[in-house]
């Protein structure tokens, strides 16, 4: 069985950056709207509602491009989507920026298969990309998400999705994260914010259901 890293005595993962590493488990709520054009990013909240992130960035464009901001709205990371690849690929930046020397990590499907995704992901030193630093697995069926730090069985953070009939009403997504421990949580909900974006066709009609 899978032993959760935030059970062990580990010492904080900063990824995007300290502050955002903490010594107890952090919930998490990403929610979004379904079957609009207009505003269909997420916004990330914690248990009580507060906003804690927000998502902003063009619909159906050539050069996809999100961006994660804090609750008052300073640009935290910037996500490009690489056109020309073999994989669905996303590089992710600090800030505003898409300068290589700004990169902070690289997430690249290595697996698509029927209603199960797989994301390979590799921090900015890790330029050789022969080994990932973390590894996501979803399933859709299951409607649900896991992040494991490299190539070991140890969890860093989980998703499901939660469906209420509040929630199909107002016709939106919503999906609660844990993350362990001293596990970077905005590096967390961005790979979530990421794998929204490029898990395949057949988990966006799951969606609807």
């Amino acid at each position: 069985m899978a032993e959760p890293a935030g059970t062990m005595q580990s010492a904080p993962q900063p990824v995007v950056g300290l502050p955002y590493c903490c010594p107890n488990p952090v919930d998490v709520a990403i929610v979004r709207k379904v079957m609009t054009l207009s505003d269909g990013n997420p916004v990330v909240t914690d248990n009580n509602g507060n906003l804690i992130f927000k998502v902003k960035g063009a619909l159906l464009t050539l050069h996809d491009r999100k961006v994660l901001s804090d609750a008052s709205g300073q640009p935290i990371l910037t996500f490009r989507k690489k056109i020309i690849t073999a994989h669905s690929r996303w590089q992710a930046f600090r800030g505003e920026s898409s300068d290589m020397r700004d990169l902070v990590f690289t997430a690249k499907t290595s697996s698509v298969i029927r209603l199960k995704t797989q994301l390979d992901v590799f921090l900015a030193n890790n330029r050789n990309e022969d080994v990932s630093d973390f590894k996501v697995k979803c399933s859709w069926f299951d409607r649900s998400c896991v992040i494991y730090a490299g190539g070991s069985s140890n969890i860093v953070a989980q998703m499901h999705k939660k469906t209420s009939i509040q929630s199909l009403l107002l016709g939106k997504d919503k999906f609660m994260v844990t993350i362990y421990p001293n596990i970077d949580y905005a590096f967390i909900v961005a790979l979530i914010v990421i794998l929204e974006e490029i898990k395949p066709l057949i988990g966006r009609v799951y969606a609807l259901m």
